[in-house]
């Protein structure tokens, strides 16, 4: 069982990447977007990682909220 939970949850994190459009500005690159990743762990670990986080959180947030309130319209 938990294997299964852990492929689904690679799966629901695999489609972040989708549902951000990552995979497309790269043109589906995955060194590039492996990259970008590392990136993102870099900057949150060199600056205030706290605030970084809870500035992704928001936006993640937002886009969430946005998708939904499209979809009931």
């Amino acid at each position: 069982m938990k294997r299964r939970e852990r492929t689904r949850r690679f799966i629901e994190l695999g489609g972040l990447v989708v549902k951000a459009r990552l995979n497309v500005l790269v043109d589906d690159d995955r060194a590039a977007i492996y990259g970008a990743l590392l990136g993102l762990v870099q900057q949150a670990e060199c600056e205030r990682s706290n605030e970084v986080v809870a500035l992704w959180r928001r936006k993640g947030k937002r886009a969430f909220e946005a998708e939904a309130e499209e979809r009931d319209s």
